[in-house]
């Protein structure tokens, strides 16, 4: 297991082979996973698991698109560096959140990931709760019972809790855009050929324009699956706002590493804030 980083030493045609193979295997498994979580309504907990392992499958299998939207001269560079990321757990969930999000350049882009890749962050009206990063908080604490501790050094037990985190007759965002990209024969072999020759004419850095400059390469490769007579007879046209609105940029360039915020950052942050709050250098008292 864990042996994706070998494509790096393949051909670039190899490379488009094995990952064509693994797409569609990546769907069923997210697919089997929901199916699963649907029948699981008296186990809220249960289903909530099943549905975050299934997005995580997801966000691998959208590793795998980037890697293929990759320009061919800095594809082999990068494959290493995005297995790491199809590997582990923070990034994946980045990956699902990403969907949902609309910056304005690659730039922009990074940013917001920087907010989600913290270690630690303050929640609060003036920061007075001190929090591990909560998106791999949310996965560990539904999934373990253990012993954590609080700023006050104390041990207490997390106990996974119970609570449905939302309505799962309701595909996540990432599921809707990995159908799409089913539906429309871009996770074919031959489907991947197309995505390649149309993404890889422009690399994502800098400041680059997501919006048009995705939206404009989406409508070509779409027009190119079209003639190629790679769209499904299940596709439908609604599942074109998912491509085209919710289908994040490529993010081969983006930063996925842990920020480390020590307790020292988190206390001067905390006490910005409150002085911030009761006026402190703005005219207060």
């Amino acid at each position: 297991m864990k042996r994706g980083r070998l494509l790096g030493q393949l051909s670039p045609a190899r490379q488009l082979d094995v990952i064509a193979e693994g797409l569609p295997v990546l769907l069923k498994s997210a697919d089997d996973l929901l199916k699963a979580a649907d029948e699981l309504d008296a186990h809220p907990r249960a289903s909530a698991i099943l549905v975050g392992h299934a997005t995580e499958e997801l966000a691998k299998l959208l590793v795998l698109i980037d890697i293929v939207r990759c320009p061919p001269n800095i594809r082999g560079g990068l494959v290493g560096t995005m297995f790491k990321w199809f590997y582990e757990h923070l990034p994946r969930l980045i990956y699902a959140e990403a969907q949902d999000w609309r910056p304005t350049t690659i730039d922009q882009l990074q940013e917001y990931v920087d907010n989600s890749r913290k270690t630690h962050g303050l929640e609060g009206l003036v920061g007075e709760h001190i929090l591990p990063n909560w998106t791999l908080f949310s996965r560990e604490s539904r999934l373990y019972a253990d012993i954590v501790t609080y700023e006050d050094g104390e041990p207490t037990w997390n106990e996974p809790s119970e609570a449905a985190t939302a309505l799962w007759d309701q595909r996540p965002s990432i599921w809707h855009v990995a159908k799409a990209l089913n539906d429309v024969g871009a996770i074919t072999r031959p489907g991947l050929d197309i995505l390649s020759e149309v993404w890889g004419r422009v690399e994502f850095s800098g400041s680059i324009d997501c919006y048009s400059t995705g939206r404009g390469l989406s409508q070509t490769m779409l027009e190119r699956l079209h003639s190629a007579n790679l769209i499904s007879e299940h596709a439908q046209k609604e599942q074109l706002r998912w491509l085209y609105n919710s289908w994040q940029v490529p993010m081969y360039r983006i930063d996925f590493k842990p920020i480390q915020v020590s307790l020292e950052e988190l206390k001067a942050a905390r006490e910005a804030a409150l002085w911030a709050d009761v006026g402190y250098g703005y005219g207060g008292y």
